[in-house]
This record gives structure tokens, sequence and C-alpha cells, in this order.
């Protein structure tokens, strides 16, 4: 790689509360308190997914790198990755987390920044040690340390690939898999044992995540390809207690956190564990947060007195993120979110597009014509260019439903409001049911098919409630009977005020009751047939008296079927 990662070294001492470690059920620091992580994972950095670069086929990163060499050529694309590994994660990143209150960052590492391939290596049976990935890993270690953040390396993409869920691993699944070759393993190995060796004494390092979930079939891999019904997994127990074995030759400070077959759950076979200092790790996604959906970790950590931490998990709604956080921390489980920053906004940061781009994903998804080199050029710069922690797009509300809603019920602005135009997605902040009501909250399609649903539009915010765009503005949409959204508003004096609503509905309308402070403003409106659910039209909603202070609205759909983009509250004399 072309380029140089600045490596900060804190002139000063920081003091951290010792290496992480175990006792029984618990993580603990050197003074033996109870440590529950807090922490996000820095997907797409390392190791590109296709999904969250929106790229919907082959989407592991050899094959869009390939895709980019044949837009702009072979040392473009190379400038581009360079650009982005530059980009994307930075000490900002790293101080914005700390400053929203996390403790904690899980690190997707990809091999291929450590070592060379196995059928890259100019002398068969060694290793050729990259600087690229131990610099930026120590660049990050600086800034963690820096906030007294621990650090937990996770080996996302091992040497041949480690399942058959292609992209999360970079796999290329034409060559023999991580499992089927054992030069790929002897790296994987040799890997670890490099980490440990250069990073044992750092205690800002909270553990090693070995293996990313494996999810291979070993006993039945035509019927079983991710290793979900596996009952020995005896490959897999094998290769971490190898694993395990290299890093205590030459590290016996820190935590190794092993993974299940199936994505990270099916631990059949591999229990009890090996190591005195052992995390057991679980990946949990798009199923019911009720107890049963965990029961089976808890009972391993009964069962074998192991402390357990949800690795990954995420890819939500705001409303799951709330639910999963409080089981969690109700059963002192810690947890590390999926991810930090994508293109997509059900998480932290979002990276944001570029038309540019967008033809780009057009031609690749054989919907578009093929773009120019100079164009693409410019749009893919622009992307790594975008990544930068100050081009992103901060979800305030993503972080609020993670670090305030499981405990605090309460409603707060999302934004200060005072009489004039209020957009219709500036609801307030909180739970549903006290911010807003919405009936199709989350995804949990894992627990039951059917409830595939939360926000249909997938933009600006994060709950339940469906967004809309057009053009540079964005509207509630598929607003369903029963619902409201709530708005705090801040008046400056007193008097009377006008309240009018900016709909628009199809050839069904609906009907609403605009509520000040609980009561209703005046009787249901009549939502008309608009000419479309775009076709704007405001609507009378009342006059109000209001004293200076602080005031909440509600617009309540009392029948479904119309569109909301914004309330307008203006003084009446």
């Amino acid at each position: 790689m072309k380029i140089l990662f600045l490596i900060l070294l804190l002139p000063v001492q920081l003091f951290a509360q010792g290496f992480l470690k175990t006792s029984g059920e618990k993580i603990v620091n050197e003074k033996g308190e109870n440590v529950l992580l807090r922490g996000i994972g820095l997907g797409g950095w390392m190791l590109q997914e296709g999904y969250m670069l929106r790229v919907n086929r082959e989407g592991q990163q050899h094959k869009i790198r390939q895709r980019m060499e044949a837009l702009v050529g072979e040392e473009k694309t190379e400038a581009f990755y360079d650009a982005w590994l530059a980009n994307h994660t930075t000490k900002a990143d790293i101080d914005a987390m700390k400053a929203w209150g996390f403790n904690s960052v899980r690190l997707p590492m990809h091999f291929n920044l450590y070592t060379l391939p196995v059928d890259k290596e100019p002398v068969a049976g060694k290793h050729t040690w990259l600087e690229t990935g131990f610099a930026m890993t120590d660049s990050l270690l600086a800034w963690c340390r820096a906030n007294e953040m621990y650090l937990i390396l996770d080996l996302h993409a091992a040497p041949g690939g480690q399942g058959n869920d292609l992209n999360i691993s970079d796999r290329d699944g034409s060559k023999p898999s991580l499992w089927e070759n054992e030069a790929h393993q002897q790296k994987t190995v040799a890997l670890w044992r490099k980490i440990a060796e250069r990073y044992g004494d750092e205690s800002w390092i909270g553990g090693y995540d070995i293996i990313n979930e494996p999810n291979f079939g070993f006993e039945d891999p035509e019927n079983d390809k991710n290793g979900l019904k596996e009952q020995k997994n005896e490959p897999l127990k094998e290769l971490m207690m190898e694993i395990t074995k290299a890093i205590r030759e030459v590290d016996n400070n820190h935590i190794i956190i092993i993974e299940g077959n199936g994505w990270g759950n099916n631990y059949k076979g591999i229990l009890p564990p090996w190591d005195g200092n052992m995390v057991l790790s679980f990946h949990k996604y798009w199923n019911f947060n009720t107890v049963a959906s965990i029961q089976h970790i808890l009972d391993y950590r009964n069962q074998y007195n192991i402390p357990v931490w949800l690795g990954e998990t995420g890819e939500n709604s705001n409303v799951w993120f709330t639910q999963a956080i409080r089981l969690l921390e109700d059963h002192n489980i810690g947890w590390a979110w999926w991810p930090l920053k994508k293109l997509g906004s059900n998480n932290p940061l979002e990276i944001k597009s570029n038309e540019g781009y967008d033809q780009i994903l057009r031609y690749w998804s054989n919907n578009g014509p093929k773009p120019g080199e100079a164009m693409a050029w410019q749009a893919l710069m622009q992307l790594a260019a975008d990544t930068r922690f100050e081009n992103n797009i901060y979800h305030r509300d993503v972080i609020d439903a993670m670090l305030r809603q499981p405990y605090d019920t309460t409603a707060i602005p999302f934004k200060t409001h005072t009489p004039g135009v209020i957009p219709a997605v500036d609801y307030d902040l909180g739970i549903n049911g006290v911010a807003y009501y919405d009936t199709d909250t989350a995804n949990y399609r894992v627990s039951n098919p059917a409830m595939q649903g939360g926000n249909r539009g997938r933009m600006y915010r994060n709950d339940g409630v469906d967004i809309g765009r057009e053009g540079n503005e964005y509207f509630v949409t598929h607003i369903e009977t029963g619902e409201w959204l709530q708005y705090t508003l801040d008046v400056p004096n007193d008097g009377n005020y006008r309240l009018q609503l900016q709909v628009a509905a199809d050839s069904t309308g609906g009907k609403a009751t605009v509520l000040a402070d609980g009561k209703p403003a005046g009787p249901a409106l009549p939502v008309p047939a608009t000419g479309g659910d775009r076709q704007w039209q405001l609507l009378d909603a009342g006059t109000v008296p209001l004293k200076k202070g602080s005031h909440t609205f509600r617009v309540r759909a009392d029948t479904g079927g119309f569109n909301l983009k914004a309330i307008i509250v203006a003084s009446s004399y």
C-alpha cells in the first residue's frame, strides 16, 4: 500500500484499570470491578462488505475491487483504497464514540493487511508480515488509549475465508477455504502469535476475538453449508485451541474470545473452555428481544462459569436497539454494535453517497450505462472523502436509542422548535409510545418471517416511523390508524396560535386530530384525497391559546392513509 499512517504516541502516561480478565461469569478490571463493555465495531474500514456500499451482488471486497479496476484501472483503484483506509476511521471517530458514552471498540481485521495470502508468499510455508495493518492498529490503539477505551481485535477475514457466507470474510469461493487448506490454518495461527507478541503488554487491548462468525458445514457440507446443525465442530475447536496455544506462548495477559459455528452461535462440541481467561461470544440479529432469545447463552455461562459477550449485533431499528440493550444489560452482558458507519441510516454515522457513485451502482446492477473513467474516478474519490467523520451524517436518534432510552423513558426534543414550520420528521426523541407511536417498529424476521418491518423509507431517522423523501425534503408516509407523532414547541410569548397540517393523500384520505398539551386543539380533521401522495395541501387544525414556555403537540391519525410533511404554528391576532 502506498500510504503512510501517522502513529500517534501519547507523551503522557494514562492509567488503565489494568488488563481485562475473567472472574467467574464476569469480565473485570485489575481491581476486580465488573466491566460492562459498550462498544461498536468498525465494519467497512479494513474489510468492505457489499451491502455497506449498496453493492447488491457479488459483494466480496475483492470482487468490488475488480469492478473498480475495470472502470478506472489498477493504479487508481489502489489510490482509492489508500484514501479509504486513511479516511474511514480517524481519531475524530474514536473521540466521538467516547463523548457519546462508549467504552470499547471492536476492530474487524482483514488478514491481507497484515500478511500476504498463502498463494502470494514468495516462499511456501513462510509468512511475510506487512506493516500496513499493524500501523493502522497501532494508530487506533493510541486513539483508544487517549480516550481510555478498550480495543478488541477481531479477525474478521481469516486466510482462505472461514465460511460459506462469502462477503463477511472476503472469501473467494473458487479456492479452498480456511478449513480446506492447512497452509491457511498455519498462517492464521502465526498471525495471532504475531499480534499477541506485538500487543501482549498493551492493557488497553481488551481481548482477542480469534475467528469472526465461522459458518461452515464440516459433517454435512452440502445440506448444512453454514454449520447451523453441526454437532461436533471438531475442525473449529482444534484450530481455536491451536491459536490459543500460540497466543499463550507470548501473551498471558489478554482475554481470548471464541465464537461458535453458524455465525457465532453453534457451540456444540466446542465447550468446555480450554483456557482460564476466555470469553464466549455470540451474535444476535433480527430476533425477538426476550430472555428466550439469549437463554442458550445464559445456560452456557452458568454451566461453564464463563463470561459471555455479544460481539456483534445491530442492523435494525431504534426500537430493536433499545430493547436489545436493555435485555443484555439486565443480564450483565456487554456488547459491540455493528457498524459505526456505512451508506445507510441505521447506524450512528452515515456515509453520504453521490450522484456519480449512484451511477456506478446502477451500472454494476445492469440498470444503467457504463460511466466514463474520469467521472467514475471523481465519484469514487468523493466517496472515499465522505467516509471521514467530519463529512458523515450524524444520527443522534440512533445514539439516543442505544445509550439513553434503555433507562430513560422520557421524550426529549429532537430539534428546538419555535412557532413556524416544523418538519413532520423532526418529532421528539424517545421510546415508542412516548415520543411517537408506530405499529410496525422493527425487523424480527428470524423469530417470525412475517415481521420484517420498521422504517420502510430507511432514511433520515431509524425509528419505526416511515419516512419518504422529495428532493431534499423528508416527510412521514404510510401513516396507519392509531399512530401519532409528538413535538416539543418553545413558545416565546403568550398568545393564540393557529395550527395547520401539510398533508397529502391518494384516493382514500384519512382523519387526523391535533392535541396541544394532551387536549384536542379542535375536532378531528378529515384529510381529503389531494390527487396524489405527494400533492400537498394545508388543513386548518384550530387555534389554541398558549402561554410562554414549553408545550407538546401530537398529531394523531384517527384514520390512516395520508402523508404528513409539516406542522405550521403561527401567531393569530
